[in-house]
C-alpha cells in the first residue's frame, strides 16, 4: 500500500498547532528571571555579576555543538545530506523551545511562573541534546513530522525522569552519562525497535557515504570534540570543580582519540584507516569521563577512561550493531549503543567506585558541596561547624559513600527503564500510518523530502558509482591476470 509522505499538509498543519500551544503557555507562564527583569535591577546590583557573564559562555559553546556538530555529523549519507543536516537543525530548534516550558515545570517554576534566564536555555540544549542522539538511531528512515513527534513525546519524558532522579534519588552526573547519554540511548533503541523494517537489515543501496560527505561528518566530529569540554563543565560547580571538569574531558577526549586511530589500522584488513571510526569513535572520552568529570578521580584515570571508552566503542560497532540489528530486531543507524550507551554504563560504574573511595582526607571540607547529598542533614551538629569552613553549605542527606552507591545504581536502572519504554510507546505513535514515513526503498534519499538542485540525481549517481566499482573490479581482475601471464 503506497502510503502518501507529502509535506504539505502535515508539516504547516504540526507547526501552526504547536506554535499555538506555544504562544499560550509562553504568554500564560513564562517570565525572566532576576538577571534579565529590569525591575530587579538599581544603583547597587554590579551588572558584571549578572547570571548571563557565567552561563553565557557554556551557551554558546553548547550552541555550537547542537547545531553543527550534531548537524555536520549526521550528514554523512552520500544521498541524505540535507535530510542529516536540516532536520536536525529542524528537530533541535523545536526541541529547544519545547524543553524551556517543559523543564520550566520541574527546575524554575515558583509563584505560578517559570522562570527564564540563558541557564534554562543551557539546560534546554541538553534536552534537545536527548533528542539528537536518539535521532541517529533512527537517521534517514524516518519523515520530519516523525522527528517532530518524537521530540514532541521525548522531551517531557526525559524532563520528568530528570526531576525524579534528581530531586528523590539525588544522583552526581555532572557529565550526563546518566540522565542524558544512556536515556538518550535507549530511548532511541526503543524507538527504532518499534520501527523496525526487515527490509534493511541487508543494507540498503544508498546507505553509502562519499569523499565530501565524509569530509562534513569530521567536521562534526571536530566541533563536538572542541567544545566538549564546556558540555561536560556547564552545570558544575563553579571554581575547583568545573576547572577538573574540564581537564578530564580534554585528556578523556585525547586519549581516546589517539586509541582510536590505532584500533582502526589494527582491525581493517588492509591496515588503513576507516572513517567512520573518526566520525564517531574518536569523541568515546567525552562520554566515559562523564559521571566523574568534577571529581578527585586524577589525571591518570581520566586517560584510561578515555581508552576503554574507546576500545568499547570501537568493538562495539564492530560486533555488537550487526549483531542487534540481526537479532534482536535493533537497527541502530549511527551506532548510538555504541557511543552513547556502553560508554554511559562504564562512565556510570567508574562514577560509583569514585564515590565509594571519596573522603574527607582527599577532598577536604570541600567533599560535602560536591557531593551534596553526604552533606550533615539539617540539626546534625556537624553541620554548622562545616558551615563555618563553607559559608552558604546547604543541609543534606547524610548519605554514606555505599548508600550513595546504591542510589547511582538505582538510577541507572529507573533511567534505562524509563527511557526504554518512553521510546517503544513513542515509535508506537511515530508507527501510526498519517506520519508520512518513508518507503524502504526511499530511505536516506533526500530527494523524497526536498526540492534537489538540478545536478543531484540518486539513482544516476548510484548508477555511476556502481559502473565505476565494475570497472575497477575489471581493471583489477586484469591486472592480476596480466601479472599472473608475466611470472610464468
Amino acid at each position: 500500500m503506497n502510503v502518501s509522505t507529502s509535506l504539505k499538509l502535515r508539516l504547516p498543519g504540526f507547526v501552526l498547532v504547536m506554535e499555538v500551544v506555544m504562544i499560550v503557555l509562553y504568554a500564560l507562564f513564562v517570565t525572566y528571571d532576576d538577571d534579565t527583569d529590569a525591575k530587579m535591577q538599581n544603583n547597587a546590583t554590579n551588572p558584571m555579576e549578572n547570571s548571563m557573564y557565567r552561563d553565557y559562555p557554556y551557551f554558546a559553546d553548547v550552541q555550537v555543538m547542537i547545531f553543527l556538530g550534531f548537524g555536520c555529523l549526521l550528514a554523512f549519507f552520500r544521498f541524505y545530506g540535507f535530510g542529516g543536516m536540516v532536520f536536525n537543525f529542524l528537530t533541535a530548534t523545536f526541541s529547544i523551545q519545547w524543553a524551556i516550558l517543559m523543564q520550566g515545570f520541574f527546575q524554575f517554576y515558583y509563584d505560578g511562573k517559570i522562570h527564564l534566564g540563558v541557564i534554562n536555555l543551557v539546560n534546554a540544549e541538553f534536552a534537545c541534546a536527548v533528542v539528537l542522539i536518539s535521532f541517529g538511531a533512527v537517521l534517514g528512515k524516518t519523515s520530519p513530522i516523525q522527528l517532530l513527534v518524537m521530540a514532541l513525546l521525548e522531551v517531557p519524558i526525559f524532563a520528568v525522569t530528570e526531576w525524579a532522579v534528581l530531586k528523590y534519588i539525588r544522583i552526581n552526573d555532572a557529565g550526563g552519562s546518566i540522565l542524558i547519554h544512556l536515556f538518550a540511548c535507549y530511548f532511541g533503541l526503543g524507538v527504532t525497535f518499534v520501527l523496525y523494517r526487515p527490509g534493511l537489515n541487508e543494507g540498503h543501496s544508498k546507505e553509502t557515504t562519499s569523499y565530501v560527505s565524509d569530509i562534513l561528518s569530521v567536521m562534526g566530529t571536530l566541533f563536538l570534540w572542541v567544545f566538549w569540554p564546556s558540555f561536560n563543565s556547564a552545570l558544575t560547580l563553579k571554581g575547583d570543580d568545573q576547572h577538573r571538569a574540564i581537564l578530564h574531558t580534554f585528556i578523556g577526549l585525547s586519549s581516546s582519540t589517539i586509541t582510536a586511530f590505532a584500533l582502526s589500522a589494527l582491525f581493517n584488513k588492509r591496515g588503513k584507516i576507516t572513517m567512520a571510526d573518526i566520525q564517531n569513535v574518536t569523541l568515546a572520552g567525552g562520554v566515559t569521563v562523564g559521571a566523574s568529570v568534577d571529581m578527585m578521580i586524577s589525571p591518570v584515570a581520566a586517560y584510561v577512561l578515555g581508552i576503554m571508552g574507546c576500545t568499547a566503542c570501537f568493538l562495539g560497532y564492530k560486533y555488537l550493531t550487526p549483531f542487534l540489528a540481526q537479532y534482536m530486531r535493533i537497527q541502530d543507524q549511527c551506532g548510538i549503543h555504541n557511543l552513547h550507551g556502553l560508554t554511559g554504563l562504564i562512565s556510570s560504574t567508574v562514577g560509583i567506585c569514585a564515590i565509594l573511595l571519596a573522603t574527607e582526607e582527599t577532598y577536604g571540607p570541600s567533599m560535602y558541596q560536591i557531593f551534596s547529598h553526604r552533606a550533615p542533614p539539617e540539626g546534625d551538629p556537624k553541620l554548622l561547624e562545616l558551615q563555618q569552613l563553607i559559608p552558604g553549605l546547604k543541609p543534606g542527606l547524610g548519605r554514606t559513600g555505599q548508600e550513595q552507591a546504591l542510589f547511582q545504581v538505582a538510577a541507572i536502572f529507573a533511567t534505562i527503564v524509563a527511557s526504554a519504554v518512553g521510546g517503544m510507546l513513542t515509535g508506537s505513535v511515530m508507527k501510526l500510518p498519517f506520519m508520512a514515513s518513508p518507503s524502504d526503498k526511499d530511505c536516506f534519499d533526500d530527494e523524497l523530502f526536498f526540492d534537489m538542485p538540478s545536478d543531484f540525481d540518486s539513482v544516476e549517481v548510484l548508477k555511476t558509482a556502481i559502473s565505476l566499482d565494475e570497472k575497477e573490479q575489471m581493471s583489477s581482475m586484469e591486472t592480476k591476470v596480466d601479472i599472473q601471464r608475466q611470472s610464468f
